[in-house]
């Protein structure tokens, strides 16, 4: 069995190494022959082979004193480092420019100051092609330094050409920061709370939203600008629920990709979530036939590996891969069907990353597979995940999402004959729906029936699931109240108990007439 164990961040950086990053590192400590009986080799080879950090044990095997580990431990971790950027130097432009530049100001050291500027002019073209302004920036400022210093008649009217340049740059430099804030603010709010609520949370967010957004004329952005930009407003969109907006904005953002294609191999992270951004608000907007044809853009794009894949983008590949496929059976009504093809290959891959997913994405996968074993008529199996997700409340994370997998408990305990302490579980989640402040009045009539359900003859239950529908139907577009029905088919549960079919039937038949209706 595992003990319980602090985290040790050398031995979590020595797990996350490939078989290729191991072999690296050992060929650049070894290729000088001092090193080969190096007391900090014998720690990485120690610490290679543990499941899990033991210090004690570590002491035990490695050549090193309790007194020593701390600075071994620093050795080495640079050393790793150092490896590993010289091994994905080449794969990863930031890196190689960073190196350029380092090469520049060595050989600016040396007093050859037209070989370091031949550099440095080197390694702007490239940061101007992947729009790298912060990367730009200081190479200018280093080209001012040489410049100012020594009088190289590299060109004429040299100093105002670079004074020229380096406005520009922290000009764009100021307006990508204010738009990345402003993103990352909404992205942060909408994590933290979901959708608006009510009338005075939208006039909030749209007062915060337009106070923070700067003027700007879009032709006179960079590719950097524009992401951020349209990221904000995919979040904003998003929070006050407003789906054809935020599905203008999230096509805009994944246009970016398509009109600069080699900002994939800068801003790869970014480009993965362009899309899953798109197919989310797709699916919300239920536009099946443009869903499945950016599905299959965004499967290909996966496939066709034009970009790097780190492990940061391996991560959020999977999720976004899992996410929206689990969202087609959602689409389709084909629970059971996804619980099959899909499951099987998500449990298998989520082992390989579940230590590197952040505990909101965690929690929301937790959901949507709980959700796709609910409409595949597994109750048992849906609380173990919905479980999951309830375990995170204090987390600061997913209000939302721990409302609802409260509630689908509750139908899915209902479900699986589990109404024994059904009236205890009702006390708990009305507690907390209180403590959350989010008793809401799609929320009120589900807590009323289900509390009533014990009181209810077998005979009177159709009337009752009729009488639900009918009270639950208003609010499907009610502005506030239908966020509700984005993390649960109420309706279509109600109505596939009230004519006696399984739920996911109920979904494929409104799948079938949309289909047509179209």
């Amino acid at each position: 069995m595992k003990p319980e164990s602090k985290k040790d961040y050398l031995f979590e950086l020595i797990r996350s190494l490939s078989s290729a990053e191991k072999r690296n590192f050992k060929l650049f400590v070894n290729r000088l022959e001092a090193n080969q009986e190096a007391k900090f080799i014998r720690l990485f080879e120690v610490l290679d082979k543990m499941q899990w950090y033991d210090e004690k044990k570590l002491l035990e095997k490695a050549p090193v004193s309790r007194k020593q580990l701390g600075n071994m431990k620093q050795h080495l971790q640079k050393q790793l480092l150092v490896s590993l950027r010289l091994l994905h130097t080449e794969k990863n432009v930031e890196l190689e420019l960073n190196e350029q530049i380092d090469f520049a100001r060595i050989l600016y050291n040396k007093g050859l100051y037209k070989q370091s500027l031949k550099l440095l002019e080197k390694a702007k073209q490239t940061a101007k092609q992947f729009y790298l302004d912060t990367i730009m920036l200081r190479i200018v400022e280093l080209e001012k330094v040489i410049e100012s210093l020594h009088i190289t008649r590299s060109m004429r009217n040299r100093a105002e050409t670079l004074s020229i340049e380096s406005r520009e740059l922290v000009g764009h430099v100021h307006t990508k920061n204010r738009f990345s804030n402003l993103s990352l603010q909404l992205y942060g709010l909408y994590l933290k709370t979901g959708y608006v609520k009510d009338e005075k949370d939208r006039q909030l967010i749209e007062v915060f939203f337009q106070e923070n957004m700067p003027s700007y004329r879009i032709k006179d952005l960079s590719f950097y600008e524009k992401m951020y930009l349209f990221q904000a407003q995919v979040w904003f969109y998003h929070i006050i629920q407003d789906f054809p907006l935020c599905y203008r904005a999230a096509q805009r953002w994944v246009d970016l990709y398509v009109e600069e294609p080699q900002m994939r191999k800068v801003a790869t992270g970014n480009y993965l979530k362009a899309y899953h951004y798109l197919l989310d608000t797709l699916f919300y907007l239920g536009y099946y036939e443009r869903f499945m044809q950016v599905l299959e853009e965004f499967r290909t794009s996966l496939d066709t590996g034009d970009f790097v894949m780190d492990d940061n983008c391996r991560v959020l590949a999977f999720l976004y891969y899992y996410s929206n496929t689990i969202n087609l059976y959602f689409l389709k009504g084909e629970f059971t069907k996804g619980v099959e093809e899909i499951i099987p290959s998500y449990s298998k891959e989520l082992k390989k990353l579940k230590d590197k997913l952040d505990a909101h994405h965690q929690t929301v996968l937790n959901y949507k597979v709980a959700c796709l074993y609910f409409g595949g008529g597994d109750n048992l199996r849906a609380i173990v995940y919905l479980d999951e997700v309830i375990r995170r409340t204090g987390d600061g994370l997913t209000e939302d999402l721990q409302v609802f997998a409260h509630i689908l408990k509750l139908i899915a305990s209902y479900e699986a004959g589990q109404d024994e302490d059904l009236e205890k579980q009702i006390r708990n989640v009305y507690r907390f729906l209180v403590k959350m402040d989010d008793l809401h009045q799609v929320q009120k009539e589900m807590m009323a029936f289900v509390r009533s359900l014990g009181k209810i003859y077998d005979y009177e239950l159709k009337s009752a699931f009729i009488n639900l529908r009918e009270k639950l139907k208003p609010y499907e577009n009610h502005p506030f109240e239908k966020r509700a029905f984005l993390y649960l088919d109420i309706i279509s549960w109600l109505e596939s108990k009230i004519e006696s079919k399984p739920v996911q039937e109920i979904i494929q038949e409104k799948f079938r007439e949309r289909i047509l209706a179209i």
